[in-house]
């Protein structure tokens, strides 16, 4: 069965832009769970018994149905958060891929909004993020971050308070 692609992508609170962090992905493939080819195609992680990889529409993603029909999970939340919130960023929003573990960073108890990926370049424009990574990583480490390579860190933004958080890692 096919469909031509729609026209916007549906919204993802925890990770507003994920055509930027290229998450999604234009693509002809035919979604695995609807059966359609809606012209974008999830290219993130997926947990499942099931191997999935780019086979799943960010619109199955946003409504459960990937989820609840493969048992899928896209990433894991770190940190406190409630459950209807932690279930939202794990099983109904697009991951994204790390060297390592990829783990999605909370803060004012909620799950922040993921913008990326970020080198110590693009960090200087986020002063308490970079403080926060120079702190835990040491400054030689700090500058070799790199968005494009590795290490490189995962920037995140709070929903509530507008900090920016930041995490990092590498193979």
């Amino acid at each position: 069965m096919s469909d031509p692609a729609t026209a916007e992508l549906p919204s993802f609170p925890y990770h507003p832009d994920p055509l930027a962090t290229g998450a999604v992905v234009a693509g002809d493939t035919e979604c695995l769970c609807c059966g359609l080819r809606r012209g974008y195609v999830y290219v993130g992680p997926v947990y499942a018994v099931a191997d999935i990889r780019a086979e799943l529409c960010p619109w199955c993603i946003a409504d459960g149905s990937a989820a609840e029909r493969f048992g899928a999970q896209f990433t894991e939340v770190t940190g406190e958060a409630p459950k209807s919130v932690v279930s939202t960023v794990e099983r109904r929003t697009p991951g994204f891929a790390g060297w390592q573990q990829e783990r999605w960073l909370t803060h004012c108890g909620d799950a922040a909004a993921y913008l990326g990926r970020a080198g110590a370049k693009e960090l200087a424009d986020h002063p308490e993020a970079a403080q926060s990574l120079r702190e835990t990583l040491g400054e030689t480490f700090f500058a070799s971050l790199d968005a494009d390579g590795q290490p490189t860190a995962y920037l995140f933004r709070c929903r509530s308070c507008a900090q920016h958080l930041a995490y990092a890692d590498f193979t």
